[in-house]
């Protein structure tokens, strides 16, 4: 098992290892420095079935008295209503600010989870349980919780740290495969943005250096996270892909999931960025190669307008400018201010090929 150490506004470790699910509660019971007490296990109803019995056994075992919340899977369910239910059965129970929440389930779980713990009670502890691979090396570390408005994806939110991460790879032997490679769409960002010795081992073999790969992932937004927690400078890097690609989920309808259109914004902002001389052509080629490896999308048939559009309420926009991150060198990016008005000018370019 590797452990990392998040040093932010509240330290906390991240656990990468095999057969943790089943010491859950040992390890919160560790972490938390608490014995007794309530835990809130929130979860939807495709993981539910899978490990919600095994997680409530781990945690009773452990001394705690569990309470469940599940609810539909799916982008779709990330919003007020699903939020307001889960803090209704947390003050039913009732919750205390000396209890905790667990969230079991991938990024939308997390979100949610992580943001009713920040708001109930104005803040009790959460602790993560993430089920997928782009949970496991994106969603559940930096403290970023959220739910979607119709304006928009994330777009209301807290930063709010868990107290400890349980990455147990063996909870990814149950996932499809259209929904790991999601997970691959950010290690290869992280690559991107500056890790070219992660690159190579993507290159090689994911599998046969999962653990290594996932913890080297957490590493790096680890210390994105420790130098701008609260996502006005550094931390901005991990954006690579995502304003293009927040664009894709909205105009599908969020029918694309989040590490697709990751993968193609990564594609489309890159072809912009060697068109406009930002970078050396070798960066897309490396890059495609990658995509193309793990069978990642590369575009969705959207139009510049559409995309542009869709982008617009991105919560990345400041005023009448919004920050792109586009790739500079083989393994090297950097943040760019652009006016509002030439965001089109930026999607097109690096849909020409496409439309």
């Amino acid at each position: 098992m590797k452990r990392l150490t998040v040093h932010a506004s509240r330290e906390y470790d991240v656990l990468v290892g095999r057969d943790l699910l089943n010491r859950a509660g040992d390890l919160a019971r560790e972490a938390l420095k608490k014995s007794g007490g309530r835990v809130m296990l929130v979860s939807e109803d495709r993981v539910a079935p899978l490990y919600l019995e095994r997680a409530t056994e781990s945690f009773s075992a452990a001394g705690f008295s569990v309470f469940t919340y599940v609810f539909e899977a799916g982008e779709s369910s990330k919003n007020m209503n699903t939020l307001a239910g889960l803090l209704n059965r947390m003050a039913e129970v009732p919750m205390t600010r000396s209890d905790f929440v667990v969230a079991l389930g991938g990024g939308v779980v997390g979100d949610l989870a992580g943001f009713a713990a920040s708001v109930y009670a104005r803040g009790i502890r959460f602790v993560q349980i993430p089920t997928t691979l782009l949970a496991m090396v994106d969603a559940s570390v930096g403290g970023k919780t959220a739910v979607d408005l119709p304006a928009g994806k994330n777009m209301a939110g807290t930063f709010w740290q868990p107290s400890l991460v349980i990455c147990d790879l063996d909870l990814l032997d149950t996932l499809p495969g259209e929904t790991f490679r999601c997970g691959v769409a950010e290690i290869i960002k992280y690559a991107f943005i500056g890790d070219r010795e992660l690159y190579d081992h993507l290159c090689q073999s994911l599998t046969d250096h999962l653990e290594w790969i996932v913890a080297r992932s957490v590493a790096d937004k680890r210390d994105l996270v420790e130098a701008d927690e609260r996502d006005t400078g550094a931390r901005q890097l991990l954006n690579l892909g995502h304003t293009i690609g927040h664009a894709v989920e909205r105009c599908s309808d969020f029918r694309i999931p989040h590490g697709d259109a990751v993968a193609i914004g990564m594609h489309r902002i890159t072809s912009a960025a060697v068109k406009k001389g930002r970078c050396d052509r070798n960066v897309l080629v490396c890059l495609d190669a990658l995509l193309d490896r793990y069978g990642l999308p590369k575009s969705a048939g959207f139009d510049a307008d559409s995309l542009t559009q869709a982008a617009l309420g991105d919560k990345k926009r400041q005023g009448d400018s919004i920050t792109l991150v586009l790739p500079c060198g083989m393994c090297k990016s950097e943040r760019m201010a652009v006016p509002v008005g030439e965001l089109r000018d930026w999607i097109a370019a690096g849909g020409d090929a496409e439309e």
